[in-house]
């Protein structure tokens, strides 16, 4: 089950995605020739041509490779042209000469005094920090207000994470878009933001500071401009946690947006194996969106007892052949240059490993989903300098890209309010919509599997309250309702007005729903499953393995029909028939066999103790323990001592994996001082704030770094 791949690791046919010709051209990593694709950045580019290690780190020479690609931290720096950058964020030209970030590297050849200029202000009513679903949400009721609106986004795109995720939403048709795949909600949002004269749009600028005076700095392509707002949205999103084991540096450790963003926006098949660590969401929607590229998932693996994200999203990824260790974390990601295998274990009611549960899988990749904090520096520094601000999406609270959409139209409303504009008050239901929308994943409940066995009729795989009711919307009969107007009760498929449209089948986000006809034959019914994988991938005539909700085997069929109909969105409509003894149960057809997800005959323990917490410093969690245990409280004291916090990231990832430290040693977080947050949080040239133009004249030969502060996550 696959994506046609050439050789160069690149996805060549995707089930959702359109693959575009784009011109392509050549440049040198480490005196090699290589292809890169217009517009893409370096670090796809690299990964594009095989191409996974970009430098050693000064300190221990340990390998380097990418592990946020989006800017949040520094762990993919490389050369460009004599200039120390972030591959993950510089986009690849014609000619570029890449080479490894060394331990020293030589000074440009400078020639003459940069040109220096004026430094424009821009005054606005609203600065909107973010042009995810939360920051497009807001700054569509503010143009419907007339507010003179500026979104400021360092992408080249609207949509933050949205351009990433290929699935359909959840939550509620009319509210936000549920049953429509993510891309195609980013190009809606962006359409009606267009529209409104009084919003502009900034791409490709990054957000720096917030300062003194209530002015925010921002380098919008290379240029410095201060902008002045009279009020300020912050929707800047989520960045990843990250976890301390051992290898947890080693390249093929990465974050699942950085998986998204190389398979889902650069076309780019970044791993032949990976395991995830993580079941939330994010995790198990990341495995999903590997097994569309044609990627084998031979793991995933929680230490809660049971996955934290929907159950329809485990139950997918269970059925297509994936196996799921709940109490289980990993131990290590284990290999010399890069990632060979990872080796987890269980454990016990006191998060304890069990000696002799230990397993080691076979990979090459092993994804980090444990989590998302805010980004929400500018937010605290906007309060302390008394810049009127505001919230929206997970930069306020760590939610679906559903409840960002509405929270983003909420304060919208406020912002409007505020400013004075005749807009009324925010109607109460939104605030309820929004709270619903915002909710965790209720108890599973006992599957209802119904009873009847003639006519044609909907089987809901559906066992956890969860805000969804697209199903619903979609009946052209009425068929299928929910009990209440609360749209987290569970569907029900109330009896005999089916007509087996299908269309209830097409939209379920969770893939929870097949139809059952008996009318042909009551003793081999055929069923109807939706299947988002490749066409070439299955045919009519073909025998096929079918599963239940929980991954359980029920038997091999026959498929008997494949289409695909407008209304499935990009879906395959694929009809099989079974027994009537198993057709009620069926739920999924398996993508991967069982022979890919065996562990190795033995378990790998990796003896380095490199279990990092400073990525860019290379600080250890033990030099940390040691100075927590003869007494520091102070992480400032830390920072000093061990350079923890201290790289180019400015302790993005560090700081809350230290806090976590403190606890495990016993330490209450009221007790211990917290780092001083520096004033940019972005890296940036000195020269931009004296009007040199990053990139132009002698100002290129300055340290070039476009970094991020727009991550806005969804499901």
């Amino acid at each position: 089950m696959g994506v046609e791949m050439t050789a160069n690791f690149r996805i060549a046919a995707h089930p959702i995605l359109p693959v575009e010709d784009r011109p392509e051209f050549v440049f040198t990593w480490q005196g090699r020739t290589m292809r890169a694709r217009e517009g893409e950045t370096i670090a796809s580019a690299l990964f594009a041509n095989g191409v996974r290690i970009f430098g050693y780190h000064p300190r221990d020479g340990a390998p380097q490779g990418i592990f946020c690609a989006n800017g949040q931290c520094a762990q993919c720096a490389v050369m460009a042209d004599g200039l120390p950058v972030k591959a993950c964020m510089t986009v690849v030209q014609p000619g570029m000469r890449v080479e490894p970030l060394g331990g020293n590297p030589a000074l440009p050849d400078v020639h003459g005094v940069p040109e220096m200029g004026s430094i424009e202000t821009v005054e606005v009513e609203c600065l909107i920090i973010g042009g995810g679903p939360a920051g497009l949400s807001a700054a569509i009721e503010l143009g419907k207000a007339g507010v003179r609106t500026l979104v400021v986004d360092d992408k080249h795109r609207l949509g933050g994470k949205l351009v990433l995720q290929t699935h359909k939403f959840f939550g509620s048709v009319d509210a936000c878009y549920a049953g429509t795949r993510g891309i195609d909600i980013a190009e809606k949002l962006e359409q009606e933001v267009r529209q409104f004269e009084n919003v502009q749009v900034w791409l490709n600028t990054t957000a720096l500071a917030v300062f003194s005076d209530r002015k925010v700095g921002v380098l919008r392509e290379g240029h410095y401009v201060v902008v002045q707002p009279h009020v300020l949205l912050v929707a800047t999103g989520a960045r990843e946690k990250s976890l301390v084991f051992k290898g947890n540096t080693l390249p093929g450790v990465y974050g699942a947006g950085a998986f998204q963003t190389l398979v889902n926006r650069d076309l780019v098949r970044p791993t032949e194996r990976l395991f995830i660590v993580g079941g939330g969401n994010v995790g198990l929607i990341a495995g999903y969106h590997a097994l569309q590229a044609g990627i084998q998932v031979v793991g995933l693996c929680e230490a809660l007892p049971e996955c934290g994200g929907y159950k329809v999203h485990k139950d997918k990824l269970a059925r297509l052949g994936v196996p799921i260790y709940t109490s289980h974390t990993i131990l290590s990601a284990n290999g010399e240059r890069e990632v060979e295998s990872v080796t987890i274990v269980q454990i016990d009611a006191n998060w304890q490993p069990i000696a002799g549960t230990e397993k080691t899988f076979a990979c090459d990749t092993v994804l980090v989903a444990v989590g998302l904090d805010p980004v929400d520096e500018f937010i605290h520094k906007a309060r302390e300098f008394g810049l009127p601000v505001y919230a929206a999406g997970d930069a306020e609270e760590i939610a679906e890209a559903s409840a960002a959409m509405f929270t983003g139209r909420i304060r919208g409303l406020e912002i409007a309010r505020a400013l004075g504009r005749d807009v009324g008050e925010v109607p109460p239901e939104w605030h309820r919509t929004a709270e619903v929308l915002k909710s965790r994943p209720g108890a599973v409940v006992t599957e209802d599997i119904p009873e009847v066995e003639t006519g044609v009729l909907p089987v809901l795989h559906c066992a956890q309250e969860i805000p969804c009711n697209p199903c619903i919307s979609v009946c052209p009969q009425g068929c299928i309702v929910m009990e209440g107007e609360d749209i987290r009760a569970l569907p029900e498929y109330v009896g005999e007005g089916c007509i087996g449209c299908e269309q209830c089948v097409a939209i379920c986000p969770g893939l929870a729903i097949t139809l059952v006809d008996y009318r042909q034959d009551s003793e081999y019914p055929t069923l109807t499953l939706a299947y988002e994988f490749p066409p070439d991938t299955i045919h009519e005539g073909d025998v096929v393995t079918v599963l239940d909700t929980e991954g359980a085997v029920l038997g091999n069929v026959e498929v008997v029909k494949v289409r695909a109909p407008r209304f499935a969105d990009r879906a395959l409509l694929v009809r099989v028939r079974a027994p009537r003894e198993i057709a009620r149960y069926v739920a999924g057809i398996r993508v991967q066999e069982s022979v890919v997800a065996e562990p190795m005959d033995r378990y790998v323990g990796r003896t380095l103790d490199d279990e990092v917490v400073c990525r860019c410093e290379r600080v250890t969690a033990g030099e940390i323990r040691a100075l927590i245990r003869a007494g520091v409280r102070d992480m400032n004291h830390i920072k000093a001592v061990t350079r923890a916090g201290m790289g180019a990231c400015g302790g993005k990832t560090c700081a809350n994996l230290i806090k976590r430290l403190f606890r495990e040693e016993g330490v209450p977080l009221r007790d211990v001082a917290e780092n001083v947050r520096r004033p940019l949080f972005v890296e940036v040239p000195l020269g931009a704030f004296a009007g040199v133009v990053v990139g132009e004249g002698p100002a290129e030969e300055e340290p070039v770094t476009h970094a991020t502060d727009v991550h806005e996550g969804g499901m």
